[in-house]
């Protein structure tokens, strides 16, 4: 099944390519992407990242969280499911 974590604190200079590559290291990816604001198009310095299986993901979290990338440390954690908006 598969795992999606939240990375957040990114660099606004990561982008989907450099956010695959990092985590690519840990196991296969379903996908990488970073949140990019609508209007002008520039990172909102986080982003997601979907591993096939459970136990890449959770290595994954144990060695990059509070790891230093492009000069932030980022946060990596399970991502919650958002609620519903009305």
């Amino acid at each position: 099944m598969a795992t999606k974590l939240y990375v957040g604190n990114l660099s606004y200079s990561t982008d989907n390519e450099g956010l695959q590559r990092l985590f690519s290291e840990y196991g296969a990816l379903v996908s990488a992407s970073v949140i990019v604001d609508r209007q002008t198009g520039t990172s909102k310095g986080f982003g997601f990242v979907e591993f096939e299986d459970d136990s890449c993901a959770k290595k994954a979290v144990s060695v990059l969280n509070g790891r230093e990338v492009d000069g932030r440390r980022i946060r990596v954690s399970e991502a919650r499911e958002r609620p519903d908006r009305q």
